[in-house]
């Protein structure tokens, strides 16, 4: 697709791209857009020209302060919606070209959450960085506990403190067990952050339904980049027996603009074989992995940034498929906005683990920065970036960055 509008080719927000999120400018109320290039373009605005009307999408449902009414159009309408956008870019005479007020510069306005987050799971779907944790905390010879190669294994999270990019979070609070005494009570000293990537519901189901792998995708609307930050002394308390709580509640940040699956397809590669084979519900037809490449820098107070993780989505040992189709195996139903994190998504080699809690060791040995600054876990006032974008003969999507800095706790 050749565009008449002039755009970078190192943008993350190709033409191929059209992401959707919600945004508000100081004269403008919160209402849904898209980005191309450093640009955003108004949907509300261009909807009132009468241009999704053909569609059967009117401009009411680009008026609002999240993305859950659109997405709830279902897919045959936001892929037409996305469609009409790109052909729009690349017609010379098109109501686009010829309505520069819909365009707002990037600067000028700001991203909000894009969907009001109605449900939240997180999954622990990277055997290399489940086999880390293992090695670290457990048996270094039997990493894997016996369930994680036969089912996605995930836990219900809070999705009331997901949060977008730029909002700052304070250090969390909580009890805290040391080696040697009784539990404490104070801030976390072991603050982390986990890379990940979110997958956005886009089409609800009844009680008692299930998702199949096969059917998964027509559920799926977009993806997001994902930071499930991590209070590692207090998770260490309290996890047994019922999993993650106060360690992982106080916030999860996630960027501002939903990629959808279709802008993903050309990226798509095979996962990693899984053995022992997998039962029949969790069995899959084609290519489900995604090309996608991360990386986490880390700034301190007044200092420099250093990339210290480059990691990348396909290295998922279970995929979005399968782990929606087990989620709704028993039954669980699903709604529009729901969003699923797919855990931490580390590599085979130290450059590419998706958390500090791997790089460190569980701070045994410290992770150098360009300053001459090192860490073992993240201090207050760091900031912490994730970035993604996935890259094709020569076809660039990108999710720009999830940012947020540590604050001290209250």
């Amino acid at each position: 697709m050749k565009s008449w509008f002039k755009l970078d080719p190192t943008s993350d927000f190709s033409i191929h791209n059209i992401p959707f999120g919600i945004i508000s400018s100081a004269s403008l109320s919160k209402r849904v857009a898209t980005r191309i290039g450093d640009s955003i373009i108004d949907l509300y605005a261009l909807a009132k020209l009468d241009v999704f009307s053909s569609l059967g999408v009117l401009p009411d449902v680009f008026n609002a302060d999240f993305l859950n009414d659109f997405i709830a159009e279902g897919k045959e309408k936001t892929k037409a919606v996305r469609k009409k956008i790109q052909e729009m870019l690349t017609d010379d005479q098109s109501i686009l070209k010829h309505n520069p007020q819909v365009f707002l510069d990037e600067a000028e306005v700001q991203v909000h959450m894009p969907v009001k987050v109605t449900d939240y799971t997180d999954f622990y779907s990277s055997i290399e960085h489940a086999t880390n944790l293992g090695k670290l905390f457990r048996d270094p010879e039997n990493a894997l506990l016996p369930n994680w190669r036969h089912l996605p294994v995930g836990y219900h999270g809070r999705a009331s403190s997901i949060v977008e990019s730029g909002v700052n979070i304070h250090r969390p609070k909580g009890q805290m067990k040391p080696a040697d005494g009784p539990p404490v009570f104070g801030p976390c000293k072991l603050l982390d952050f986990e890379l990940e990537v979110g997958f956005i519901i886009g089409k609800e189901t009844q009680l008692s339904d299930s998702i199949s792998t096969e059917a998964a995708e027509e559920h799926i609307f977009g993806l997001v980049l994902f930071n499930d930050w991590s209070a590692r002394d207090i998770q260490k308390w309290e996890y047994v027996p019922l999993g993650p709580f106060l360690g992982k509640s106080f916030a999860s940040s996630i960027s501002p603009w939903v990629v959808t699956l279709e802008a993903l397809d050309r990226f798509r590669v095979p996962g990693p074989k899984q053995e022992p084979e997998v039962l029949d519900y969790l069995k899959y037809q084609g290519v489900r992995n995604i090309d996608l490449k991360l990386e986490v820098s880390l700034t301190p107070e007044n200092g420099s940034e250093t990339v210290i993780s480059e990691s990348n989505f396909k290295y998922m040992y279970w995929n979005m498929a399968q782990q929606l189709a087990h989620h709704t195996v028993n039954g669980c139903n699903v709604h529009v906005g729901d969003m699923m994190a797919s855990g931490t998504i580390s590599g085979k080699d130290e450059r590419s683990f998706g958390s500090m809690l791997e790089m460190s060791y569980a701070g045994k040995k410290t992770i150098p920065l360009r300053d001459g600054a090192e860490r073992k876990f993240i201090k207050d006032n760091d900031t912490i970036v994730m970035r993604g974008h996935c890259e094709k003969d020569g076809i660039r999507v990108g999710f720009g960055e999830v940012r947020a800095q540590v604050l001290a706790a209250k």
